[in-house]
């Protein structure tokens, strides 16, 4: 079968390019407006098309795709990768956000010693309210 008498709903295609776990997932994704097609927002059912753009957010991360092949069987990770390319500029942003979250976590250093863990205890049972210790 050809490329273009292949027609793809939009949630099959996410879950074919393992975008989402589950076709629920890329449904609930959707109509969630996780997702744009072509800069609008689509319905599950929107039919792909080649060359289109997909913008989609996971997490933390979003991702700018164009469609380069369809396919509505769930393949192999290698095969799946084929079905799209992320754009260069969505790539670098999103290296320079995993960058910044990986830059402005907490560093902690060790685990708190003896003496820090009987203050943090002393700490925390002065805040406890109890009624029974009350005189």
């Amino acid at each position: 079968m050809k490329d273009n008498d292949v027609k793809v709903r939009l949630d099959k295609w996410l879950w074919a390019c393992r975008f989402y776990k589950t076709r629920a997932l890329a449904k609930a994704a959707i109509e969630g407006g996780k997702v744009h097609y072509d800069g609008q927002k689509p319905k599950p059912g929107k039919i792909v098309q080649l060359e289109d753009t997909i913008k989609l957010r996971q997490g933390f991360d979003e991702k700018t795709v164009i469609v380069k092949e369809l396919s509505e069987n769930r393949g192999p990770a290698r095969v799946a990768q084929t079905l799209y390319k992320e754009t260069e500029d969505s790539i670098r942003k999103r290296e320079d956000l995993a960058q910044m979250r990986k830059l402005s976590a907490p560093v902690q250093t060790k685990r708190p010693d003896k003496k820090q863990r009987r203050l943090i205890h002393r700490f925390k049972n002065i805040h406890d309210y109890n009624p029974d210790n009350e005189s």
